[in-house]
C-alpha cells in the first residue's frame, strides 16, 4: 500500500502544487482560458485557494516523507475532497457542466485519504 500511497498522492500533489502556483502568480487574463470560473471570484480569494492548494499538496508529501506529524497526510486529502466538492458547486451554480476533472480528483483525494490512513 505504501508504493499505491506515493503513485497516487504524488500525482495528487503535482497536480495541486502546479494549479495552486498558477492561481498565486498569474492574472485573471492568463487563468481565464483555464478557469472559467475566475471572473466570479475575488483576486484575494483566488490567491489564498491557490496557497491552500500549494499547501495541501505539502501537506500530502512533507509529513509521511520526514514521519512528523503524520496525520497531516489523510487531513490534507480531505481537505482536497471538500475543496473539490466546493468546486464542483461551483462549477454547477455557474452553469458550468464540465465537472469531469473535479469528480476524478475528488476519486483521487478520497483514494488518497484511504492509503494515508491505512495500517
Amino acid at each position: 500500500m505504501n508504493i499505491a500511497y506515493w503513485i497516487v498522492a504524488g500525482l495528487l500533489a503535482l497536480f495541486y502544487f502546479y494549479a495552486g502556483t498558477l492561481k498565486v502568480i498569474r492574472n485573471r487574463d492568463q487563468l481565464r482560458p483555464m478557469m472559467a470560473w475566475v471572473d466570479r471570484t475575488p483576486l484575494p480569494a483566488l490567491r489564498a485557494l491557490g496557497t491552500i492548494e500549494i499547501l495541501g499538496a505539502t501537506g500530502l508529501v512533507l509529513p509521511p516523507l520526514t514521519g512528523t506529524a503524520p496525520w497531516l497526510a489523510p487531513a490534507a486529502a480531505i481537505g482536497f475532497v471538500l475543496l473539490q466538492t466546493g468546486a464542483i458547486a461551483v462549477h454547477l451554480t455557474g452553469g458550468d457542466r464540465r465537472i469531469t476533472l473535479n469528480v476524478g480528483l475528488v476519486v483521487t483525494a478520497a483514494a488518497t485519504a484511504w492509503l494515508a490512513a491505512g495500517p
